[in-house]
């Protein structure tokens, strides 16, 4: 598939994943392998990053192969997002950030204003810095013009498994924004994933529907080869939708029709 690019770099998978929920390590490990990603999100609240022992995260996860991307999950107010993403990039040495500023407990929907706040002052503190937000066109193009470096809008809620539920919205987002499209959030399946390239999306985002099916790991090569084909579909063009019949072997042109 063609590169694209976040920031500074250039990436060739479409395909992001989460390394949280999984069984073991070791699963985590043949997962994010079968997905064939290059970034991998880490959840800085929820993941003990100094542990360096043999069975501590570092030990289990290839700096070397993946790009690390620290999020602020669990953050519900700018102070606490804006410090964790500080304490991210300090544990990671990564200068990327998935920017969540939750809104609600039980929709995990984001607060747009807190969102916009924090991803100004991250901004200012040079982060790569990629906000999480709710599937609407104006904040969208509210965070781009605050000069983020990509718009991460949800496909439904967090770990929901919905899937897409506004292909509009989505649709509207990525016409009107210059910047990548990272679809988050929602996908339950491959269907999901080959669904969300299709409309033109970057790239999708997601965590539950791998670390959390029956075979993360086939589950992982599934969704792997649902972007895959997504995306070539997008890029081949589709037919457009008719209300009636159009013959699949018309006569016109046969010899003796």
């Amino acid at each position: 598939m063609s590169s694209y690019q976040i920031g500074d770099r250039s990436f060739t998978s479409r395909l992001w994943v989460g390394s949280g929920k999984y069984p073991n390590f070791h699963v985590m490990q043949e997962a994010l392998d079968a997905s064939g990603a290059e970034i991998v999100t880490v959840a800085i609240r929820r993941t003990d990053l100094n542990d360096d022992s043999k069975d501590g995260f570092w030990a289990n996860f290839d700096q070397e192969k993946y790009t690390i991307l620290p999020n602020t999950a669990g953050c519900f107010d700018v102070k606490s997002a804006v410090t964790t993403a500080r304490l991210g990039r300090e544990a990671t040495r990564s200068n990327f950030v998935k920017v969540e500023v939750i809104g609600d407990e039980k929709t995990l929907f984001p607060d747009n204003e807190g969102l916009l706040e924090a991803c100004k002052i991250l901004l200012k503190d040079g982060f790569i810095v990629l906000p999480y937000c709710i599937d609407e066109p104006v904040i969208c193009r509210k965070l781009e013009d605050l000069g983020c470096h990509a718009v991460m809008p949800l496909a439904a809620p967090i770990g929901s498994g919905m899937g897409i539920r506004n292909p509009y919205n989505l649709k509207i987002i990525m016409e009107q924004c210059q910047l990548p499209v990272i679809v988050d959030a929602g996908v339950g399946t491959a269907s999901d994933a080959a669904v969300a390239m299709e409309l033109g999306s970057t790239a999708v985002l997601m965590q539950t529907a791998i670390a959390g099916a029956d075979d993360p790991v086939k589950m992982a090569r599934a969704m792997r080869l649902g972007i895959e084909a997504g995306r070539l579909a997008y890029e081949a063009g589709r037919i457009p939708m008719k209300l009636y019949a159009t013959a699949s072997s018309p006569l016109a042109g046969v010899i003796g029709a």
